[in-house]
C-alpha cells in the first residue's frame, strides 16, 4: 500500500509540475513546429516518466532536472529570437525541393528523402502528381509546402468576379449545454442581452432548449435544439 501511494504522489507531482513548465514554455514547445521543440519535449517527458517510475531518483532531483532544461529551452529560444543566424542553426531553413515543376535530387539527397517520402507527403497535401506542383518547400519540421501550377490552383471567388461580402464576426459558439459561453460574448463586444433578443426572434424563451449556438461569420446564429427525448 505504502509503494502504491509513494508512486501516486510522485505521478501527480510530475505531472502537475510538466504541465507548468509545458504552459511557461508556451505554444510553440506544445505545437514542436522545429526539430529542437520537438525533441525538448521529448527530453521533457523522459525526465518527468524517470521522476516517476525510478525510485533511486529523488523526487527533488527531478523537478530540479525538469526546471533546468525549461529554463535551458527557453535561453536557446531567446537567443535565436534575437539572432538569425543563431535560428538557423538550431532550427534550420527551408529548402526548395522542387522548382519550376522540377525535383532537386541533391537537396532531397541532402535530407534523406527518396522519391516514397515525397509522394507521402505530396499526397499529404492533397497532390498526387508531381506534374501538379510548381514549388515544394520542405519546413524546418518536417513538412511540405507546396505552390501548385497555375492550371491547377483552385478557382478563388476573385477570379470568378463574384462579389465578396466582408465578415462580420469570426464564427463562435455562444451556448454549450444550455450555458452562454460569456468569454467569446466579451470578446465579440456582444451582451447577454443581445443573445436573448436574437434567440427570441427565432422564438427561443429559454436557454434550457439549445443544446448548442453557434454565431455565424453574417451575424445570424445556428441553434440546434435539445432533444426532446433526451437522446
Amino acid at each position: 500500500m505504502e509503494t502504491i501511494l509513494v508512486t501516486f504522489g510522485r505521478t501527480l507531482t510530475g505531472f502537475f509540475v510538466l504541465l507548468f513548465l509545458v504552459r511557461i514554455l508556451g505554444k510553440k514547445q506544445l505545437s514542436q513546429i522545429t526539430f529542437f521543440t520537438y525533441i525538448t519535449g521529448i527530453a521533457l517527458g523522459n525526465i518527468a516518466g524517470d521522476m516517476v517510475v525510478h525510485r533511486d531518483v529523488k523526487l527533488i532531483d527531478g523537478v530540479t532536472g525538469l526546471t533546468l532544461w525549461m529554463l535551458l529551452t527557453m535561453l536557446v529560444e531567446y537567443i535565436s529570437l534575437k539572432s538569425a543566424k543563431a535560428r538557423v542553426l538550431l532550427d534550420g531553413e527551408p529548402t526548395i525541393i522542387i522548382r519550376d515543376g522540377n525535383i532537386l535530387e541533391k537537396a532531397m539527397a541532402s535530407h534523406k528523402l527518396n522519391m516514397d517520402d515525397l509522394s507521402m507527403l505530396l499526397r499529404n497535401k492533397n497532390v498526387f502528381s508531381i506534374k501538379e506542383v510548381e514549388y515544394a518547400i520542405l519546413e524546418p519540421n518536417g513538412q511540405l509546402s507546396v505552390l501548385k501550377k497555375l492550371d491547377n490552383e483552385a478557382v478563388t471567388r476573385k477570379d470568378l468576379s463574384i462579389l465578396s461580402v466582408p465578415r462580420k464576426y469570426l464564427p463562435a459558439e455562444l451556448i454549450t449545454d444550455g450555458k452562454v459561453v460569456k468569454k467569446n460574448l466579451t470578446e465579440l463586444n456582444l451582451t447577454k442581452e443581445w443573445l436573448q433578443n436574437q434567440l427570441r426572434a427565432q422564438g427561443i424563451q429559454s436557454l434550457e432548449e439549445i443544446f448548442y449556438a453557434e454565431l455565424q461569420s453574417d451575424g445570424t446564429i445556428h441553434i440546434d435544439k435539445r432533444d426532446s427525448k433526451g437522446n
